[in-house]
């Protein structure tokens, strides 16, 4: 099992997902997808998802599959996707990367 995490800093909420397969682009965007039908009934009026991103492989601007996928998803949702990423081997920037500390 990998873990995936999405963690929403306003709403102090983190969301686990364990994964059997390997995270990718696809992985990523079906978590966020997952994520959004959990959540959109109580933030429907959210019309702006800023993702932040580590500078991984599976989610770099630069890959196609991630970026087909996000928007995709980002105009069946009506919704403006922005994704910030943070600098290169800069973990403890990452807000959910802490959360993994105690998994580990």
């Amino acid at each position: 099992m990998t873990p995936f995490g999405i963690f929403a800093p306003e709403l102090n909420d983190l969301w686990l997902y364990l994964v059997t397969s390997k995270v990718n682009a696809d992985c990523i965007v079906d978590c966020i997808e997952r994520w959004w039908q959990q959540v959109k009934g109580q933030h429907g009026h959210i019309e702006r998802l800023v993702i932040n991103a580590d500078n991984g492989p599976e989610n770099s601007s630069r890959r196609t599959q991630f970026m087909k996928r996000l928007l995709c998803f980002a105009q069946r949702e009506k919704l403006t996707v922005e994704l910030a990423y943070y600098p290169p081997y800069h973990s403890k920037y990452n807000a959910v990367e802490r959360a993994f500390g105690w998994l580990e």
